[in-house]
């Protein structure tokens, strides 16, 4: 089982993340967008993919990677469920969040090959 504590302390190392509150949830930041929330009710985070990347990682989890049933879910928003997912897995799908959502500048600082 992963922590909040743990995904915070990684969300937060990603260069010029934030951590602000969203409603009733946490968002993570990064120059003014949001790349990933999280509900402590559910005890779940919300990642923002693309329609791609969210079908592969949706592919290698089902359980613990699933889409937003909504409208949003069609456009990439995914949630993973902190409680059994994959430490490995969890890092990399906030690290594609956040690429996707970072100026292609920061992006590069992260993951070079984007």
């Amino acid at each position: 089982m992963i922590s909040f504590d743990f995904v915070r302390e990684f969300a937060l190392s990603l260069p010029e993340s934030i951590e602000l509150p969203h409603f009733e949830k946490t968002s993570f930041r990064v120059k003014k967008k949001i790349f990933a929330t999280y509900s402590e009710k559910d005890d779940i985070l919300c990642v923002l993919l693309s329609p791609e990347d969210q079908h592969v990682f949706c592919s290698i989890d089902k359980i613990s990677i699933y889409p937003v049933p909504n409208k949003w879910g069609l456009k990439g928003a995914t949630f993973i469920r902190l409680s059994s997912v994959q430490k490995e897995i969890l890092m990399d799908a906030l690290i594609t969040s956040y690429c996707n959502i970072a100026p292609k500048k920061l992006a590069l600082t992260v993951r070079p090959e984007n």
